[in-house]
């Protein structure tokens, strides 16, 4: 039997080089507004609420409740398509964001950014899973979401080099372009494919099912359910930490922007790969001998994770931080890519594309909407507590502060912040033990899987 184009040694490569280009534009631009943050936290005079709230739910909300409705739409239509234009889409959002002059008119930009990227996730998913057999799916998704820690990486780095120079405003102009040339690589370079074809044709039911049936199987299969819970969990700890990473640096150790975007970006892309990486390869071949692997290696990863970014927090030694959080950033994506192709492998065919949307719904909704702003609220009360006085807010804002108070209020700010990370982080162990819960029943989930697709 002649092997099907796409599913090519050649294609395979071109295709997830293209959607890892695609992942990379996806994330550079959130950790652009990462780095960034502290320049626009001065310029607009933003307490730290402002900021996490700008950071996580002005993202997520639309991100969130767009996410169903393109799943939807990736069933029954080009998933190519879809990605290529919610590509440009939050590409031109980001340009935009340079131009915002106040925070109503950022936080319009950061929605307008949450709404095409919400077009990203569930079609890449749904294509991976006609790409690649089961028992390469994680592995396959976590090439392409390499463009997670690479993204933020050069996001850092790039984003941090050009506000030193030329402000933060041309960091997010920077960005546009490539992400709009990127989209239309994506529209002319890639095939949309036949549904179910890695699974060799088998497309499963014509007819789309409602979404009330993708909700009842998500929810049904006990390990489905607790990889879910656990996965939109730790998304709160990645996300809160990642959000706030370059100000911590700024703010506790008084770096520059250029070399704090430069640390952000070295230590998430470097750690973040290498977890993400020797999560899914070393998950999959784990599972060869037991498939329970998949689940149990990132619970015992989760469980470390949060004592690495604790100590990370609360230190004074710079290359001891950097070292912790390295650490700590690895453990953090160890579960990213079993979880994903684990959604996949116990979904049947017509659903994937809604099952990821609802994945990454949650994923996006609890980690960005909760985590970003989890951290600023708490990192302004903890730090009003430590400052003394409720005035903390007004008395400390960037930009307005009396000469007699910056000592005081950098004291604040800096406890307030790594008391917010701290409790932040504790996420992950409470994502552990849904992960570790799923050990139960994944086998036997599974099997059920590969009987009904057989």
């Amino acid at each position: 039997m002649n092997l099907h184009p796409l599913l090519s040694a050649a294609y395979r490569r071109r295709f997830v080089v293209i959607l890892l280009l695609v992942a990379v534009m996806n994330f550079a631009d959130r950790a652009v507004f990462s780095v960034l943050s502290p320049l626009i936290r001065a310029e607009l005079h933003l307490s730290d609420t402002q900021i996490g709230l700008l950071q996580g739910l002005s993202f997520a909300l639309l991100y969130s409740l767009l996410g169903i409705p393109i799943g939807r739409l990736a069933e029954r239509h080009s998933r190519i398509r879809i990605i290529a234009i919610a590509t440009a889409v939050w590409s031109a959002a980001t340009a935009f964001s340079g131009l915002a002059g106040n925070y109503l008119q950022m936080a319009l930009a950061r929605i307008s950014v949450g709404m095409g990227e919400a077009g990203f996730t569930a079609p890449t998913s749904s294509l991976v899973s006609d790409h690649f057999p089961r028992e390469r799916r994680a592995s396959g998704m976590s090439m392409i979401m390499l463009g997670l820690p690479l993204g933020s990486m050069l996001g850092a780095i790039i984003a941090g080099q050009i506000a030193q120079h030329w402000g933060w405003r041309a960091a997010f102009f920077a960005f546009g372009i490539p992400g709009i040339l990127i989209a239309i690589l994506t529209w002319f370079g890639l095939t949309e494919p036949p549904r179910g074809l890695a699974d060799g044709g088998r497309s499963g039911p014509r007819q789309i099912p409602p979404f009330s049936a993708v909700l009842r199987h998500l929810f049904s299969v006990p390990s489905m359910r607790w990889i879910i819970v656990g996965g939109a969990i730790c998304a709160i700890g990645i996300q809160g930490v990642s959000q706030f990473m370059t100000l911590f640096l700024v703010r506790n150790f008084n770096l520059p922007i250029s070399t704090a975007g430069a640390m952000f970006g070295i230590i998430s892309g470097a750690s973040l790969s290498v977890g993400l990486l020797t999560g899914a390869f070393g998950t999959d071949r784990a599972s060869r001998s037991d498939v329970r692997w998949w689940v149990i290696g990132p619970a015992i990863a989760l469980l470390v994770t949060p004592v690495l970014f604790i100590l990370a927090f609360n230190s004074s030694v710079l290359p001891l931080v950097v070292a912790l959080l390295a650490a700590g950033c690895f453990g953090a994506m160890i579960h990213y890519g079993p979880t994903v192709g684990l959604v996949q492998n116990l979904t049947p065919v017509n659903m994937r594309a809604s099952a990821a949307a609802v994945f990454a719904m949650l994923y996006s909704l609890v980690g960005s909407g909760i985590g970003p702003t989890l951290v600023g609220f708490i990192s302004d009360r903890a730090g009003a507590a430590a400052f003394g006085g409720a005035s903390y807010i007004q008395q400390c804002r960037p930009g307005q502060i009396e000469a007699a108070l910056v000592e005081a209020c950098g004291s604040a700010a800096r406890t307030g912040l790594a008391q917010a990370l701290s409790l932040t982080v504790l996420a992950y162990a409470v994502a552990a033990i849904f992960f570790a819960v799923a050990a139960r029943t994944i086998k036997r989930d599974l099997a059920l899987a590969s009987a009904r697709d057989a």
